[in-house]
């Protein structure tokens, strides 16, 4: 009757009453917060249900009245607390992820297992256990229970860090008075400096010596030497790739033997979509050396020429008319610069004449838009007689 002596009567009713009110209001307030459509909208629930825990302890600890009871409702609901905020993280950082599923309930059941343990008062010896798996490295201890705990120090660093960075990264690419270069660029240092500081929060969580760093930075040094100066040079390419604002985001650029749409930047490269739907990677390293032609760099115009050839007896403005009209009556084609017809050359079959014109949007492409062009100017020369000329051969037998 001892032991459930804290948990009967008056007080454990009152302490029962203010659990149970905090869960009520707790319920509310995340009701309230999905109104708002905020993503966090899970994790309002937990969190204010266990500060509305915490104050009723403290008041009715100031009131001297007992608090057996919220003592033993604490654990559960900082288990729960626990557990939303890490699958809120994960959901963050890798949105869509068929692994995220199975990890979620891994990291459900690891969390209630250390409540059940920590309750049941066999946590205690479960680390003591663990601290004696033991073995000697040099002058360091190094037991399981240091393993176990730098592990979740690691994950734990690194959820947060990349979290926070994606948090960040997000204000940061809707600051539409900042330049998207900028933008990128301020989001990928962002990442990169927060890795690092969870690496080295990490590290001391463990009881690592930081003095590590130091062989640590020499043996990345060598690495960089003999291996891994494409990856830097990868790197710092990104960099300058968005600090001198080459290039942006949705610019139309040709790279070697590939035109497409830049679509993304990496640290490490470049994701350019072709008009057919293929995507290249290409290395920043190769913007840097190789020649980059940007046909939306300064304007998003492009001229386009057209190429057709007419026999010598053609009505020349008629022809050059019913050219013209032709890209007057494709809504792709700009109005201003209007487009125009030139006369090329007079070449042995017949009157080289080019359709030039303007559009704005090459990212749609140009083989349709050409084939539209192509098909209304055959159809009005052959209804008018226009012969378009091609190359004709005479054979002649003679007879011994």
């Amino acid at each position: 009757m001892e032991l459930l002596k804290p948990f009967i009567g008056r007080d454990f009713l009152l302490q029962a009453a203010a659990v149970f009110l905090g869960l009520l209001i707790s319920w509310a307030l995340s009701r309230l917060a999905g109104r708002s459509r905020w993503p966090g909208t899970r994790l309002v629930f937990p969190v204010s249900w266990i500060l509305l825990i915490l104050l009723a302890r403290e008041a009715l600890s100031h009131l001297h009245r007992p608090v057996a009871a919220i003592e033993l409702a604490i654990p559960a609901v900082l288990a729960l607390t626990a557990i939303r905020i890490i699958v809120y993280m994960m959901r963050t950082i890798s949105s869509g992820e068929q692994w995220l599923s199975a990890w979620e309930k891994i990291v459900t059941w690891a969390i209630w297992t250390l409540f059940l343990l920590k309750i049941s008062g066999l946590l205690h010896g479960l680390f003591l256990a663990l601290d004696e798996l033991s073995f000697s490295f040099g002058k360091a201890r190094i037991s399981a229970l240091t393993v176990l705990q730098a592990a979740v120090a690691v994950a734990a660093s690194f959820l947060i860090a990349l979290w926070a960075s994606l948090s960040i990264e997000k204000r940061i690419m809707g600051a539409e008075i900042l330049d998207m270069n900028l933008r990128v660029m301020l989001s990928k240092l962002t990442r990169t400096l927060l890795l690092v500081v969870a690496f080295l929060a990490a590290l001391s969580a463990a009881g690592i010596d930081m003095t590590v760093l130091s062989l640590f930075g020499g043996a990345l040094g060598v690495g960089l030497g003999l291996g891994l100066q494409k990856i830097a040079s990868n790197y710092v390419s990104g960099f300058i790739i968005l600090l001198d604002r080459s290039i942006h985001i949705n610019d139309i650029i040709s790279v070697e033997d590939r035109m497409g749409v830049l679509t993304k930047l990496t640290t490490r490269y470049v994701v350019l979509k072709s008009t057919d739907g293929s995507e290249a990677l290409i290395p920043n390293d190769t913007l840097i050396t190789s020649t980059v032609i940007n046909h939306t760099y300064s304007d998003r115009q492009v001229n386009l020429t057209l190429p057709i050839q007419v026999g010598y007896s053609t009505d020349l403005d008629f022809a050059m008319n019913i050219m013209k009209d032709a890209a007057v009556h494709q809504p792709r084609v700009l109005k201003d610069p209007e487009p125009k017809v030139y006369l090329r050359s007079f070449a042995d079959s017949g009157i080289d004449l080019s359709l030039s014109f303007w559009i704005a949007d090459l990212e749609e492409g140009r083989f349709g838009l050409i084939s539209d062009m192509n098909l209304e100017i055959w159809r009005e020369f052959k209804k008018h007689g226009i012969e378009i000329p091609f190359p004709q051969r005479e054979v002649r037998i003679l007879e011994k």
